[in-house]
């Protein structure tokens, strides 16, 4: 269960109004010109890659962090459910957290090589735009206990944002109304989004999540 909540965490990152209006900027960066999906498929797949390797790095930190402290195991989940609960309200702009905020544009890539450097220069750009689901997901991975687990749940993370990511880059002419769809329903996605973080929070400090874990396992 908290490898499904991780990859709809990456899903919603991506839908996310910051996010997927910049969608086709990075397309533009991707084709380089030519605009050909043989082209852009192959970097957008490297650029997701890149940015995989960074979240991955970041989950087995956050899981050997979590394992160091597995004394505390009960104190670990209400501090990060407490986190992630603070995450959902900043969504829902009740608490101020102007850090998750706003990306920067980029620069074209011209090649594979290119593009997986840009994914992993990119990552931190990404972060104020994804910040409050990366936030989320690194939490389940301290409050995994495990290394390896907190990688698998990073590497989960990544495969929701980016999956979206290359299949639109792909489609992007064909998903035009589908995105228009959405942005126009942003008040009731953030709304979702924030009161999901919130339940996600109260699960995981109330401990609810890791008897649900037991449950499942």
């Amino acid at each position: 269960m908290t490898y499904l909540i991780t990859f709809l965490e990456g899903v919603i990152s991506f839908i996310s109004p910051c996010m997927l209006p910049m969608l086709p900027i990075y397309v533009s960066y991707f084709a380089a010109g030519d605009g050909e999906s043989r082209r852009v498929l192959p970097r957008a797949l490297a650029f997701v890659l890149g940015f995989t390797v960074v979240f991955s790095l970041l989950g087995l930190l956050a899981g050997t962090l979590g394992s160091w402290l597995g004394r505390y195991r009960a104190a670990v989940n209400i501090v990060c459910g407490v986190i992630v609960a603070a995450l959902g309200l900043g969504y829902l702009e009740v608490l101020p957290l102007p850090f998750f905020r706003g990306m920067a544009a980029g620069r074209q890539v011209t090649g594979i090589a290119s593009a997986f450097v840009f994914g992993l220069i990119y990552s931190v750009s990404l972060t104020p735009c994804v910040g409050a689901f990366l936030g989320s997901a690194l939490m389940l991975a301290s409050a995994s206990g495990t290394a390896a687990q907190g990688l698998g749940l990073l590497v989960v993370y990544s495969l929701g944002l980016g999956v979206p990511f290359v299949l639109s880059a792909a489609l992007l002419k064909q998903l035009e109304s589908a995105f228009g769809a959405i942005k126009a329903h942003y008040k009731i996605i953030n709304l979702i989004c924030g009161i999901f973080l919130i339940f996600v929070g109260i699960l995981m400090a109330s401990g609810l999540l890791s008897r649900l874990l037991a449950v499942f396992a």
